[in-house]
Order: structure tokens, then C-alpha cells, then sequence
């Protein structure tokens, strides 16, 4: 028979009912009727054209055709728990690679994992340069970090709200413009054009004039006063997103690392 075609739920009904002699007692295990069981017995009984069980007096008793098959049976149900075991053993692992722009790891990332590590000892972190073509499974990636507009076709959770803001040097600076690749009106004049938001900050803070940048990028430096900010905070339709695939995003590592960056 295909492995595509075993009945698998069959056959675990068959090794409680084995290891029992009595479909009550299998039903039991399996929380399920006793009907329940002796319909599944009777399916697979059909399916394999043999009778697995007598009734006698004294209750069930396992036919040569079943007592042939069981010990392959378990010793088969105890690979799937060694491999359910392995797969397990890979979520609670304590490696996690992340995905993320320079600027938003220097600026966010890194001063979150650090307060997280120092809690989790056996914790590793490794960190890449996100890519907007990055591939999850090919990059063997647990989560990643992007400035965007949607989800695209993963799960995720946005950062705050889709804000920018207008920084300059604690002091004060010119009322020139700063510019960084994705920026508001980025193709106008500017003093200085850097590769990022955070270089931008940076500029902005040695005095070249004032940058655009995403809100959630901003903060410590506002809250440090190494930059100030200047007017209202500017909507967009970007926001930073914690992504990640369905699988991915179910690991329990996953799931604990994205709780304690937005605690």
C-alpha cells in the first residue's frame, strides 16, 4: 500500500485496541465513542481483507494477521513521535535569524534583543540585511522587519502608526533638506542625499539640515535629544511590519520574540 494511502488514523484505533483487548478502554485513550473504535476496526478490517480481533468469553483476542502487523505498527508510531520530537526540538531552538533594513536594526532592533537576550541566556541572534526579494525558506529566516504598506502574503503585526516626522539637530540646524531613498518628495533639492532613514537622523543631528523619517525610527533620538522634532507628524501609508510566513510565524520562538519587541 502507498504512503499516500494508509490509514493511519485507523491503525492508531487498531494499537489502542491492541494494547487494551477492549474497544471501551481504547475509546477512552482516543476520547471517542466505542462505536467509534469498532466502526474504525471495520473499515481497516475491509480495507486490509483480514479480521484483526476475536470475540471470545473472555473478551478480544488479536488474530495471527493482526499480532504479524503490531509490532511493525508501534515501532512505527514510535518514528512519527521521534520525528514530531525532532520537528519540536527545531521551534524551541534557541538560533533566530532576522531580517531587517540597517537603520531600523541599529535604530529599534538591536536595543529590543539586547533586553530580551539578558533574559534568555541561551539565546542567539543572527541578524541580515533585508532584501524586498529575500526569500523565507531560502534564507532559512525566522522573521524579518519592513518599511511597507502591507503585509504582502504573510502574517505580521505593524509597529505603531503610519507616521513620519521632521527632525534636526538638538540645537537647531539649517533649513535644508535631507534626503534618503523612499523619502517624501526624495526627488527634490537637497543638502545631502544618504542611503537610508537612519543616516538621515544622523545628518540631521551633525547639523546638515532637517529629514523626513519614519516616526518609529525617530524615537530614542527625540527621546535622548540628540535630534528634536520640528512641526506635526505627517501621515503615510508606510509603517514598519514584523513578517513572517504562516509557519514561521506559528513557531513558538517566533511568537515569544514578537511579543517581547512590542512589550
Amino acid at each position: 500500500m502507498k504512503r499516500t494511502h494508509l490509514p493511519l488514523n485507523g491503525l492508531r484505533v487498531l494499537d489502542a485496541a491492541a494494547r487494551h483487548l477492549s474497544f471501551t478502554r481504547a475509546a477512552d485513550e482516543l476520547a471517542v465513542t466505542p462505536a467509534a473504535v469498532g466502526q474504525q476496526i471495520r473499515a481497516l478490517e475491509d480495507l486490509l481483507g483480514v479480521v484483526l480481533f476475536r470475540r471470545t468469553p473472555k473478551g478480544l483476542e488479536l488474530t495471527p494477521e493482526t499480532e504479524a502487523g503490531l509490532h511493525a505498527l508501534r515501532a512505527g508510531f514510535l518514528e512519527f513521535e521521534e520525528a514530531v520530537r525532532a520537528m519540536q526540538a527545531g521551534q524551541s531552538s534557541s538560533a533566530l535569524t532576522i531580517a531587517a533594513p540597517r537603520d531600523i536594526t541599529a535604530k529599534w532592533l538591536q536595543p529590543r534583543l539586547a533586553a530580551y537576550a539578558a533574559s534568555q541566556s541561551d539565546l542567539k541572534f543572527l541578524l541580515v540585511a533585508a532584501d524586498e526579494a529575500l526569500d523565507f525558506t531560502e534564507a532559512n529566516l525566522d522573521l524579518a522587519l519592513r518599511l511597507s504598506d502591507t503585509l504582502g502574503d504573510n502574517e505580521g503585526l505593524k509597529l505603531g502608526e503610519a507616521t513620519f516626522v521632521t527632525v534636526e539637530a538638538a540645537n537647531g540646524g539649517p533649513d535644508q533638506r535631507i534626503a534618503w531613498p523612499g523619502c517624501p518628495n526624495e526627488d527634490e533639492p537637497a543638502i545631502i542625499r544618504v542611503a537610508d532613514a537612519g543616516l538621515a537622523i544622523e545628518a540631521a543631528a551633525n547639523g546638515f539640515g532637517r529629514a523626513i523619517v519614519p516616526s518609529l525610527l525617530a524615537q530614542a533620538d527625540i527621546a535622548t535629544g540628540r535630534v528634536r522634532q520640528v512641526g506635526e507628524v505627517i501621515p503615510t501609508t508606510l509603517s514598519y511590519w514584523l513578517i513572517a510566513p504562516l509557519p514561521q510565524w506559528r513557531q513558538k520562538k517566533v511568537k515569544a520574540l514578537v511579543e517581547a519587541l512590542i512589550a
